[in-house]
C-alpha cells in the first residue's frame, strides 16, 4: 500500500473544495491517518490544524450560537416526548449495542404497561428479555396463563413487531396461532389490550387493584 504523506498539506493550502461539513470532516479523518502513517503527532501536525480551523469558518455562516442551542433544546423536548420504541423500530437495533440496550429496556417497561392494561396481577404474569446476537434485536416477552405476547425487530417486518397467542399455562411455549401486531399498537396499550382479549377470544380479567398510570 502507498501513502501521499504531501496531500494533506497540498488540500490545506487550497481548501476551497471543502465547502461541506461533511467533506471537512472527512480532509479531516484522512489528514489524521496520514499523519499517524508519518510517525507525526496528530496535536502538532499543522495540516490537521488548519483543517480544523477551516471547519470552524465552514460551520460559521450556519447560525448563531443562541439559535443552534435553542434548536437543540427543542430537538431534545422533542426526542424525549416520543416513545424511543417507535424510533427503533424504524432504525433497527442490529450491530449496535446502546440501541439494543434501549430497545430492551423500554420494551420490558412497555411490556408491564400492557399488562396493567390487561389487568394482570404481578403473580399472574412474568416478562423475560433474550438479547441474542448482535446481528438480531432479541425479544421481549410477556407469559400469563393463557396468552402470551412478544416483541422483536426485524424478522416479520414493519408493522409486525408484536406477536401474540393463546397459550395454556406458562409451561406452554408453543401455543395456537399467532396474531400480529405493530409497536404503535403496543404504545396504546388499553386498545392493544382489548383487542388481545377479543382476538383471542378471553373473557378480560377483572382489576383486583386499581390501576397505576405511566
Amino acid at each position: 500500500m502507498t501513502y501521499d504523506l504531501a496531500f494533506r498539506f497540498q488540500q490545506v493550502l487550497d481548501p476551497s473544495a471543502l465547502v461541506t461539513i461533511a467533506a471537512t470532516l472527512h480532509a479531516i479523518d484522512a489528514a489524521i491517518s496520514d499523519g499517524r502513517n508519518a510517525g507525526v503527532a496528530v496535536e502538532n501536525d499543522p495540516a490537521v490544524i488548519l483543517l480544523c480551523r477551516h471547519l470552524s469558518s465552514v460551520c460559521a455562516s450556519r447560525g448563531e450560537d443562541v439559535a443552534l442551542r435553542q434548536a437543540c433544546l427543542e430537538r431534545i423536548g422533542d426526542l424525549r416526548a416520543k416513545p424511543a420504541l417507535r424510533t427503533l423500530a424504524v432504525r433497527g437495533v442490529a450491530y449496535d449495542e446502546a440501541a439494543k440496550r434501549l430497545f430492551h429496556a423500554e420494551g420490558r417497561i412497555a411490556l408491564r404497561r400492557l399488562a396493567d392494561a390487561l389487568a394482570l396481577a404481578p403473580d399472574q404474569f412474568e416478562v423475560r428479555s433474550n438479547k441474542g446476537g448482535p446481528a438480531v434485536s432479541g425479544e421481549i416477552t410477556l407469559h400469563a396463563d393463557t396468552f402470551w405476547i412478544q416483541l422483536s425487530l426485524g424478522p416479520f417486518g414493519p408493522g409486525r413487531e408484536i406477536c401474540f397467542r393463546r397459550v395454556h399455562g406458562r409451561d406452554d411455549h408453543v401455543g395456537e396461532r399467532n396474531y400480529w401486531g405493530s409497536v404503535s399498537e403496543l404504545l396504546a396499550p388499553d386498545r392493544l389490550a382489548e383487542r388481545i382479549y377479543r382476538d383471542l377470544r378471553l373473557d378480560p380479567a377483572t382489576p383486583s387493584a386499581p390501576r397505576l398510570v405511566a
